[in-house]
């Protein structure tokens, strides 16, 4: 695991952890983030905000999502699919 992995790993963990789970949808998720949709997640020179990866990572996602462990799994493969990290 990098350290950039290691890093939003971290911060994803911090913002969905506090969310209601199971989630059903992005959605879901949008009350758990500390500045909402526009909360923004930066390591090492990649920043992204969470409205740019639910864009960019919605075929990635399997929801529903029963833990945190789970969406920020999925989070960082999909990033790595596409690139981002």
């Amino acid at each position: 695991m990098t350290d950039v992995e290691a890093e939003l790993r971290a911060q994803f963990h911090d913002a969905f952890g506090t969310a209601d789970f199971p989630v059903q949808n992005q959605m879901d998720l949008v009350p758990a983030l500390p500045n909402g949709p526009g909360t923004t997640f930066e390591a090492g020179d990649v920043s992204f905000s969470a409205m740019e990866l639910a864009a960019n990572l919605s075929g990635h996602q399997n929801f529903p999502y029963e833990s945190a462990d789970e969406l920020v799994d999925d989070l960082i493969t999909g990033m790595k699919a596409e690139g981002m990290i």
